[in-house]
């Protein structure tokens, strides 16, 4: 057996080019695709007609939000959903939240918990997937949505207008290169010190230092989070207030009836055992916060439970492969969008279970939905709001269609009371850890 495998040889590469020459209408396709693409190419215009921007169940909401270039799309989700209660509540419209405010310390619990955790694997070699996935990854702006939860329970929120965004929060790779470098440099010494023996109280000053030094990098890049501030403004009516004096947890408490533990994290990931409870230590970084958990159920679990949050008034935070089957500029999320395999000549699908477990699948991006439409009992699709600003889609709305939401949507974030009895059950089980480098993570 030749276990340097074979090449590609002369007679091999004479029949591909047979093969191809058979056909004129090879010809045509190719000329089509190098002009203008394989998006554009293969694009159904025919599916646009059965997308109308018209839902049966829609939430009032306000202006879009935009998180630029920064990958902080999960904590605008969160905030999105919680903004709309004041907005309702308080007459004010396109209210917002500060991202900025909560990203400060997401960076900051992030890198404390890298410094923790190389202190942990100290022993291990770098060659050890744990401990390269570790140094690979040492604080970004990705998140999860108990991230989101731990980080507004444990600092508020503030209003936009008290810190406000800046070039480094809107655009993070620069401030996100510079502390990874730090990092590293950092967790290299931290693990000379454990191998040398050096005591926990040595470990934990020189700890301190390092955040110390992390923390004034980021009031550098973000600003200096409000111990506290004055909130004025007027609403809707033109009437106005102000409020003095208040701190980001007070703010928190005075004027948001939220309680994140009353919320689940539903996901469908085929690739998964289903009807099992799941949970992610490796992006649990406040340890005393909510942990990143996922309740792994059916689809049609997160469409009913979704669909019962939107008729009581609430958006839903989603987590989906944004990037499939999508068309940013049109803000159209369509499985049918494209038929790249009608276009090839060539079956390219992949069920969502071998997506998943392959790569090809991957929850890269979080929004909310804000509306379905229900047709003889069936929804068909779905109102999303991104944060990608007013120039995509409808003024920063997408649609969403029944089929789409079955193929890439892995996680919404609903009401635990909404669950059916099956569903509930899950969350007495114990949880099965996953490892930091799994599909859903």
């Amino acid at each position: 057996m030749n276990t340097k495998g074979r090449d590609i040889s002369e007679k091999d590469l004479a029949k591909f080019q047979r093969e191809y020459g058979k056909s004129k209408t090879n010809r045509v396709v190719a000329r089509a695709v190098q002009k203008n693409g394989i998006a554009s190419t293969s694009e159904d215009y025919e599916m646009q007609k059965k997308l109308a921007r018209v839902f049966s169940l829609e939430l009032e909401t306000g202006n879009i939000s935009n998180q630029k270039n920064s990958g902080r799309c999960w904590l605008f989700a969160t905030l999105n959903t919680m903004r709309h209660q004041f907005a309702s509540k308080y007459k004010v419209k396109d209210f917002e939240l500060s991202e900025n405010y909560n990203s400060f310390y997401d960076r900051l619990e992030k890198a404390n918990h890298f410094y923790e955790s190389v202190i942990r694997t100290a022993a291990l070699p770098f060659s050890d997937r744990t401990v390269k996935n570790l140094f690979d990854f040492p604080d970004d702006d990705g998140g999860q949505w108990a991230n989101a939860a731990a980080l507004v329970e444990k600092y508020g929120v503030v209003p936009k207008s008290a810190m406000p965004e800046t070039f480094n929060s809107e655009k993070t790779s620069e401030i996100s290169a510079v502390l990874a470098r730090k990092l590293r440099k950092d967790g290299i010494l931290l693990r000379k010190f454990v191998t040398e023996g050096k005591s926990s109280e040595i470990l934990e000053t020189t700890k301190n230092k390092f955040l110390t030094e992390v923390y004034r990098m980021l009031v550098y890049a973000f600003g200096e989070p409000p111990a506290k501030f004055d909130y004025e403004y007027r609403n809707d009516d033109k009437k106005y207030f102000i409020d003095q004096n208040i701190t980001p947890k007070e703010f928190f408490k005075k004027y948001f009836e939220w309680n994140f533990a009353d919320y689940v994290c539903l996901s469908n990931a085929p690739d998964h055992k289903l009807n099992e409870l799941y949970e992610l230590p490796s992006q649990s970084y406040i340890h005393s916060g909510m942990q990143v958990t996922f309740a792994n159920t059916i689809i049609d679990s997160l469409k009913s439970t979704t669909i019962a949050q939107l008729k009581d008034g609430e958006a839903v935070w989603f987590g989906s492969d944004v990037g499939k089957d999508s068309d940013r500029k049109l803000g159209i999320l369509s499985s049918e969008l494209y038929k790249k395999s009608e276009l090839f000549d060539v079956d390219l699908k992949l069920d969502k279970a071998d997506r998943l477990s392959t790569g090809d699948g991957t929850v890269s991006h979080a929004m909310a939905i804000v509306g379905v439409d229900i047709v003889e009992g069936v929804p068909v699709k779905w109102k999303v709001e991104n944060s990608w600003g007013d120039k995509y889609g409808e003024k920063g709305y997408f649609i969403m269609s029944d089929d789409w939401f079955d193929q890439h949507v892995y996680e919404v974030i609903v009401k635990k009371q909404y669950l059916n009895e099956s569903d509930s059950k899950i969350l007495s089980k114990q949880a099965i850890k996953m490892e930091p480098w799994d599909s859903l993570a």
